[in-house]
């Protein structure tokens, strides 16, 4: 029996095997010149890193309180009759603000007055009585137990009537506490008793707050472990703090920043055992009021420098579980040219000029010299990976420092 012809190879067919052969030998051939996967070489932009001083920010979350804050309260027992002023409004020093009843004040100081009236009248008769013993005495036409009482009642007259000028001065000093005024110029609270309430002096006697707010006071702290950490660091000559302090710049909640500096009058010793942290306070302009107590803001302290340090554009540090790394241009076993991982801490965000408007200050994992690729990062899909190294990018060249 003849064997089939499926089962016999014919001779174009082992012709055509023989050509997809070496098809696929130099497909292979070509793909050891490609990366891998048969992947071209990624195009990347490089920048080398170079040593510059750079000006550094700090910024924390602060709130807004005023320079002065203080409780009005009721000096004398009334009821309140009137508020004298608008809830919220700047107030000047001395402003009235309540009106308590003037009435039964006004009775205490007639009172006072007709007391004062009477003890002057005794006081002129008891001086009569001892002006007319006195002489009497001296000739011993009367008892010295007489020239002793009428001088007694003499002094006595005179002891009442300053203890009736006493009583008729607290009763006008009430009378004027009737009138509640603003201890000092600032914002008005809200009114904590209305007409008709009772004020109780030394009990429930708190009308109102009043707080100063120009300047106003921006409280803030600062952590444990970067106070300590930022004080090393002056101390080793890595950062630079200004000579003058630090200029105190507000970011308010819309983004925006305030149009003036401020400056830190204040700095606790010790650490707040509840937050950790270093409370410290600046004070600020605030004469339009653009600044109200309870304000959230962004505290930015500007001023300081860090020398010779290395800045990178943000968008050349990457992120991994294990922290920031960058990419540097490498050496592969071929000596093929390759992106290799390099771990980075990271320091401040700076804004300076041109590319580096937004960068990172690089504390360790670089030196100078290294090649740092910024550009072309999403095109990198592992280690090692091969790469093309195109221009360098601008962050490549030791420029000024720019804007902070």
């Amino acid at each position: 029996m003849n064997p089939s012809r499926n089962q016999i190879p014919s001779a174009r067919g082992v012709l055509a095997l023989a050509v997809l052969s070496v098809v696929l030998v130099a497909c292979g051939k070509q793909g050891g010149q490609q990366g891998h996967g048969g992947m071209p070489p990624a195009d990347v932009a490089v920048a080398t890193v170079a040593l510059r001083d750079v000006p550094v920010d700090f910024e924390y979350v602060g709130q807004v309180a005023g320079s002065r804050e203080i409780e009005v309260r009721a000096r004398v027992t009334g009821i309140i009759e009137k508020r004298l002023y608008e809830e919220g409004s700047l107030l000047k020093a001395g402003q009235p603000m309540f009106l308590i009843d003037q009435a039964p004040f006004r009775a205490r100081v007639a009172s006072a007055e007709a007391a004062l009236t009477q003890a002057q009248a005794r006081l002129k008769q008891a001086e009569r009585e001892y002006n007319r013993i006195k002489p009497l005495a001296a000739e011993q036409a009367v008892s010295q137990k007489d020239a002793d009482d009428a001088a007694s009642a003499f002094e006595l007259a005179r002891a009442a009537v300053k203890s009736a000028e006493a009583d008729l001065t607290t009763a006008r000093i009430d009378l004027g506490y009737t009138e509640v005024r603003a201890p000092l110029g600032g914002v008005a609270g809200r009114a904590l008793k209305v007409e008709g309430g009772l004020a109780a002096a030394g009990g429930d006697s708190l009308l109102a707050t009043l707080a100063q707010t120009d300047p106003a006071h921006v409280n803030y702290g600062v952590g444990e472990e970067e106070a300590l950490r930022l004080r090393d660091e002056a101390a080793n000559g890595k950062l630079v703090l200004p000579k003058d302090g630090f200029a105190v710049k507000l970011k308010l909640s819309d983004g925006s920043m305030l149009d003036r500096v401020g400056r830190i009058d204040f700095r606790d010793y010790k650490a707040d055992s509840n937050t950790g942290s270093f409370a410290a306070r600046a004070s600020v302009p605030n004469a339009d009021g653009k600044l109200a107590p309870g304000q959230f803001v962004r505290v930015i302290l500007s001023g300081a420098t860090r020398p010779q340090a290395v800045v990178l554009p943000q968008r050349a540090v990457l992120d991994s579980p294990n922290g920031k790394y960058v990419y540097v241009v490498g050496q592969g076993k071929e000596g093929a040219t390759i992106a290799q991982p390099r771990p980075v801490q990271v320091g401040e965000w700076v804004k300076l000029d041109g590319d580096l408007a937004n960068a990172w200050v690089i504390r360790d994992g670089l030196k100078p010299g290294d090649q740092v690729i910024v550009d072309g990062t999403a095109r990198i899909f592992f280690p090692g990976a091969p790469i093309k190294v195109g221009g360098a990018a601008p962050a490549a060249q030791s420029a000024p420092a720019g804007k902070h």
